[in-house]
């Protein structure tokens, strides 16, 4: 294993920008991140990034930010994300990303608690965000706006554009070129580069302090845990507010030195993976979950020969799957089924969903389902897990090597320790630990004790070190009864079906267990065209009989495989979607459990009073 950074070493970055300055030294003209406009492709290189940071830099000190202050930036993934980012630390300054999808009260909680300075600001959309709360925000004195589509006639003291912003950097630029320099060598290891905000699950978002240091230690330790080279591609389009794609879009790559190539919009996510065909990807559950879904759901329309073929290939993938996921490996024969399997099937499969180069497949930010992680290498796409947190600036631990075992999420992370406390706690401690929260010293000795993190998730660790994360510690549901049940492993179960898009289980202090489900819109609608169900709004499609037998019969299937009394009794098909706007789910899709409970309550009630549907 190579040795950790030591910042005692003069050759060694000191901070992030720093470390950005190396790379390019080394790299110059080499593409370091494509974005596409106008249905082109553009690249940008090493050199040109650095130089768009070097004056994104100079126009913040000419705006007045001095070091220690924070820059607040929000919008969809793009180069000037990444521009201003670096250029704020560069500048000796702090950054906080703001998700796109926060509301204006949201916002304004971050940019009073963070101070923010100066805000960043995609669009007009977001611009008109800003607006409305910049009264509540003393400490703001500039708004820079990335794309003025719209804005043309608009005119306001306090806004510019980011072309000006670079304009200003180019000129001050000329009249102090030591500037740069001056700024750049300002901030130390332990000096503080990020705020990131919690997702809020239980309450108002805290912000985790991470030190320059937290991030260039994590990005060592991943090198020595995966294999990433400088020839890797991968497509940048989940929220950059979030810790894990911040460091798989940003901060891994100026140690493994791959390209970045961002999204369209949003709307283009799937035709721009085809377009770039990644070699290395990073997604949420929810996303490996609907491509899973979508498969099944295609395959059913098709002709009866290609559901045969599909299903032969299929189970001749699952069996591969379960050797090579194995200690011992996959025999000579299942190998060789497997290569016909994937000749004839996956591998013309894996190009319609631009998975042809996929060479290294992540899933994080919260659990996936075993048998999606299965699924997946079925088709030959070494699906891993990285478990972690903001705290820990993210991962904890991960799928090493070619040992990757659907129950768990691998060993600790190289470099660090790990151990569970008596309570079943994990406790994680090493460079990745934050340095606490943004003005809240009781949270921060709560979280951090004698330098172990406390992650709030209840695991196992086994001879071997693989840890297996059981729920959160505060989801954990005890009966009536008195029998303990993790309801998150069973709930993945429930996702695992095309028809169920989440499942809310309930159960605490209560006779049984029960459930709230959220079904699969697009899956659903499709079922209830093919079997003529009439039906005319979305609550009107949950409603439908056909619909309550139908997911009746999904989690019966899964209640066959859990102990008595872990099994879902009665459920309720809520008639509504999951929308963030409504407090349900995070930015990330992870379900708030605290406020489904308290917004269902009554229904909740209603099924251990003889309501909802049995099962």
């Amino acid at each position: 294993m190579a040795q950790p950074p030591d910042f005692n070493d003069p050759n060694q970055p000191q901070n992030i920008p720093q470390q950005l300055m190396k790379v390019t030294a080394e790299l110059g003209d080499r593409t370091a991140m494509r974005y596409k406009k106008f249905g082109l492709w553009h690249d940008i290189s090493w050199r040109q990034y650095a130089e768009k940071v070097r004056h994104t830099c100079l126009g913040l000190c000419a705006l007045g930010l001095k070091p220690g202050e924070n820059v607040a930036i929000i919008g969809d993934n793009c180069p000037q994300w990444l521009f201003t980012d670096m250029g704020a630390m560069s500048a000796g300054g702090v950054t906080t990303g703001i998700y796109a999808t926060n509301s204006a009260a949201e916002c304004a909680y971050i940019l009073q608690h963070s101070e923010a300075k100066i805000y960043v600001v995609e669009n007009e959309e977001q611009l008109d965000k800003a607006l409305e709360v910049r009264d509540q925000c003393p400490k703001l004195s500039k708004i820079v706006v990335i794309d003025t589509e719209g804005l043309r006639h608009f005119s306001d003291p306090m806004v510019m554009d980011f072309e000006e912003l670079l304009e200003l950097g180019r000129r001050t630029d000329k009249e102090q070129p030591e500037l740069f320099e001056q700024r750049l060598n300002l901030r130390g290891p332990q000096d503080l580069a990020l705020l990131i905000y919690t997702s809020g699950t239980t309450g108002p978002p805290k912000g985790a302090m991470l030190s320059h240091a937290n991030v260039i230690w994590t990005t060592w330790s991943l090198s020595e845990a995966i294999p990433v080279y400088p020839e890797d591609e991968t497509l940048s389009f989940l929220p950059l507010s979030h810790i894990a794609e911040r460091m798989f879009s940003v901060y891994m790559p100026l140690q493994f030195h791959y390209t970045i190539n961002f999204i369209e919009n949003v709307d283009t996510v799937m035709d721009n993976i085809i377009e770039v065909s990644p070699t290395l990807m990073f997604a949420v559950p929810r996303i490996w979950e609907k491509y899973y879904s979508a498969i099944f759901i295609k395959m059913k329309d098709a002709t009866w020969f290609k559901r045969t073929v599909f299903g032969l290939a299929l189970k001749i993938g699952r069996k591969y799957a379960a050797e090579r996921l194995s200690p011992q490996g996959a025999g000579a024969l299942t190998k060789l089924l497997f290569s016909l399997a994937h000749l004839a099937v996956f591998r013309k499969l894996k190009e319609r969903l631009g998975f042809e180069r996929l060479r290294l497949a992540v899933s994080g930010a919260a659990p996936i389902s075993p048998d999606v992680l299965r699924f997946y290498h079925s088709l030959g796409i070494p699906l891993r897990q990285v478990y972690g947190q903001t705290e820990g600036t993210g991962p904890t631990a991960i799928h090493t090597g070619d040992l990757i075992e659907a129950g768990n999420v691998g060993p600790k992370i190289p470099g660090s320790e790990l151990k569970i406390a008596d309570d079943g706690e994990i406790l994680t401690k090493g460079g990745h630990v934050f340095l606490g929260y943004y003005k809240s010293p009781e949270a921060t000795a709560e979280t951090i004790v004698d330098g172990w993190l406390y992650s709030g998730d209840v695991g196992e660790l086994d001879q071997r070190g693989y840890l297996t994360i059981t729920d959160r510690k505060k989801d954990l549901i005890i009966t009536s009864g008195g029998k303990n049940i993790a309801p998150q492993n069973i709930e993945n179960q429930l996702k695992f079906s095309p028809y169920i898009n989440d499942a809310v289980m309930i159960g605490d202090n209560r006779k049984f267990p029960s459930a709230l489900i959220f079904i699969d819109e697009d899956n659903v609608v499709k079922f209830a065209q093919d079997n003529k169900i009439p039906f005319t709004t979305y609550a009107s499609l949950t409603q439908a009989k056909e619909v309550i037998q139908l997911v009746a019969s999904e989690i019966a299937e899964v209640n066959k495989s859990l102990a008595r009394v872990e099994q879902i009794k009665r459920f309720i098909i809520l008639p509504k979607k999951l929308l963030e706007e409504d407090g349900e789910v995070t930015p990330t899709m992870k379900l708030k459990r605290k406020y489904i409970n308290d917004t269902y309550a009554e229904l909740i009630d209603s099924m251990y009073k003889g309501g909802g549907n049995p099962v």
